[in-house]
């Protein structure tokens, strides 16, 4: 699964991790995170996201 990075503030999205600390499961991919969903860092929206190289 592809990781994905905040354009905004730079945080890196992993899906082997997930983010628990916001009720998202290790193994959720980033497309199957929930529409409300933001950076946990900056607060942006999933749409700031692309894939990080």
């Amino acid at each position: 699964m592809d990781k994905y990075e905040c354009t905004v503030c730079g945080y890196v999205y992993d899906p082997e991790k997930g983010d628990p600390e916001n009720g998202v499961d290790a193994g959720t991919a980033f497309a199957d995170l929930p529409g409300d969903w933001v950076c946990p860092i900056c607060g942006a929206g999933k749409e700031v996201f692309e894939v990080s190289k």
